[in-house]
């Protein structure tokens, strides 16, 4: 019975002592974050202001930031901001249009490491955005400004491949966001700007779906960091459409991703050994 007991004792003591080293490893968790400028095309149509299709240019400034969440490390979240203005004109060259925007989106990502081949890692997972602007037709007399807003909730996902560029880590990503559902602002067909500057906002409010609404954003980028700094070059496309109350939006921009970022340790560590590190997108043993 005695040696039972200290066989017991023994075994809970080794436990203790093995839960007690798992808890000691320090993993560091960084903050990734990139500042990006997009310029490229842009097609606008709203037919509330003409029924033409006007192109011109489109600039982004945009500000991403994704960390491991802490106790979940197979999850991830991120931020995404940005601010786009659209200077598009006629086929005629006659007229120009504005066209100005924010959006904000926050997401969280379920992550899958190391499938094959080696490196390449897949999230996916819910998010939410807001957006909202305006476009500015200067050659109306009435209807001078077609108001913009959508807040809505849908998925997001990534597909993440590291490798190397001349002994230099290079991640490659391409990521799918698609709004599924939400609310936006559209003015009636015969509505003026004037009755919405006087605070008619009967009917102006819809419940937004695939049905009236489709919204993309697709984003491929390489990273390639040099040292503590990460230079990303890119491609992205994003498609706004929305078609209610006879009025239709259709805005497409295909657009140059330039950015610089870095990796944010944000907390000290208590130990001198090398703590693990988990990053959604980069691999630390690159």
């Amino acid at each position: 019975m005695s040696r039972r007991i200290i066989i017991a004792v023994a075994l809970l003591w080794l436990g203790a002592l093995a839960l007690r080293a798992d808890d000691s490893i320090e993993v560091q968790r960084p903050l990734s974050i990139m500042f990006m400028t997009d310029v490229g095309h842009a097609s606008v149509l709203d037919s509330y202001l003409t029924p033409i299709t006007y192109d011109g240019v489109d600039l982004r400034l945009s500000f991403d930031a994704m960390r491991a969440c802490g106790n979940h490390n197979n999850w991830a979240r991120q931020l995404n901001v940005a601010v786009q203005y659209d200077n598009v004109e006629n086929n005629v060259g006659n007229n120009t249009m504005h066209n100005l925007a924010a959006q904000a989106r926050w997401g969280m990502m379920r992550r899958w490491d190391d499938v094959t081949p080696a490196h390449l890692r897949f999230m996916v997972g819910p998010m939410a955005q807001l957006r909202g602007g305006a476009i500015y037709n200067p050659a109306n007399s009435n209807n001078v400004v077609s108001i913009k807003g959508h807040a809505s909730v849908g998925v997001t996902g990534m597909a993440v491949y590291n490798t190397h560029l001349a002994h230099r880590p290079l991640t490659l990503s391409y990521q799918l966001t698609m709004p599924v559902l939400g609310v936006f602002i559209s003015p009636e067909y015969d509505e003026s700007f004037y009755e919405i500057y006087l605070r008619d906002y009967r009917n102006i409010t819809y419940v937004g779906g695939w049905g009236n609404r489709f919204d993309m954003e697709n984003l491929l980028a390489a990273d390639l960091r040099l040292g503590g700094t990460i230079l990303r070059l890119g491609y992205r496309c994003c498609i706004e459409r929305s078609w209610v109350s006879n009025i239709n939006t259709h805005i497409t921009t295909h657009s140059l991703v330039i950015g610089v970022g870095a990796e944010l340790f944000t907390r000290r560590l208590s130990s001198s050994s090398s703590p693990a590190c988990v990053s959604p997108l980069y691999h630390s043993d690159l």
